[in-house]
């Protein structure tokens, strides 16, 4: 059975890269010189010394000495880390802001900085440094459509805040953990949307995409974690951006949505006219204006009624005889 490796990270120790860089300068300095004054010595035919080919041969060996040297200069920008192999066995992040000098044999890993091609009409040539990031990042999420608990297709967007806190394992356990980062996100978005529906009842209060945004963003960010703790990513946060249902049921939800408000106005609308001819009758009962038997009651129950519940204004009819 194959032991499964488990890498940590852990710090890189290197030199001053100001304090390597002037002894390079010098050493290519003397270098020149020394393979300078070999050559004068050496056509020098009258005076010719032995130490002419020594300092020649000295001066170009100490030139490129200090050409191998060179590329063990490093520079680190806040905010960023250089994840270094030799002869491919990791041997340390540098996270430390500076100018530093490692062992030049030393080679940066950064699995996303492969040259590639952009997508889209107009797409370029793109090479990333090899420097892995550690600011917080924004990843727009692709809206994707997705069956909530109902069965309803549904088309959902959301963005995901997230940063790099352990650079080994984002460098060598995924392939690339920005894709990884990507793909995980879709798969986490589907396992939470399909365990609640687009809307809820106004009368259950059961939670909803729409209506518990928060809460489903919080599940999705929980979940995600968990998928993407192997690359060395930490979740910051995790919001919906987009939420509608997909095209092909979204005109019949919407009259069904209008159906229901329409319900639900008719039903403010009887109560409130049965209390207001509740309140009427009482008041003309308390204060003697006039004496209605039931039969009169009723009509006038159903008069108000017309009046208030109707859709369009009611045309008076002033009777100038009797009420009976």
């Amino acid at each position: 059975m194959e032991e499964k490796i488990v890498y940590e990270e852990r710090e890189k120790k290197a030199g001053s890269g100001a304090l390597t860089l002037i002894l390079i300068i010098i050493l290519l300095l003397a270098s020149i010189g020394a393979a300078i004054l070999g050559s004068v010595l050496l056509s020098d035919e009258q005076n010719s010394s032995p130490w002419g080919a020594v300092l020649l041969t000295a001066g170009i060996l100490a030139f490129v000495l200090g050409c191998i040297l060179l590329p063990g200069l490093k520079v680190i920008n806040p905010k960023e880390a250089l994840v270094l192999t030799l002869f491919g066995k990791y041997c340390g992040t540098l996270k430390k802001d500076g100018f530093y000098w490692v062992n030049p044999f030393c080679t940066a890993v950064n699995p996303t900085a492969a040259t590639g091609r952009t997508t889209g009409p107009n797409s370029v040539i793109v090479s990333e440094s090899k420097k892995v990031s550690l600011k917080a990042i924004t990843l727009n999420n692709e809206k994707q459509t997705v069956n909530d608990e109902r069965g309803n297709p549904v088309i959902i967007g959301t963005i995901v805040i997230w940063r790099v806190v352990n650079t080994a394992k984002a460098v060598f356990n995924v392939n690339n953990y920005k894709v990884f980062l990507s793909t995980q996100c879709d798969s986490a978005t589907r396992n939470v949307a399909r365990l609640y529906p687009y809307d809820s009842e106004d009368s259950t209060g059961e939670k909803s995409l729409r209506g518990s945004s928060q809460e489903v963003a919080d599940m999705m960010k929980q979940d995600l974690q968990a998928r993407v703790d192997v690359a060395g990513i930490e979740i910051m946060d995790v919001r919906i951006t987009n939420l509608t249902y997909a095209p092909e049921i979204a005109a019949a939800m919407l009259q069904r949505q209008q159906a229901e408000a329409v319900i639900a106005a008719r039903q403010k609308i009887v109560e409130g006219a049965v209390g207001m001819v509740e309140m009427a009758l009482n008041h003309l009962s308390e204060n003697g204006v006039v004496e209605l038997d039931e039969e009169r009651k009723a009509a006038m129950v159903s008069n108000l009624l017309v009046v208030l519940c109707g859709n369009r204004d009611a045309q008076p009819i002033v009777n100038s005889g009797s009420i009976y």
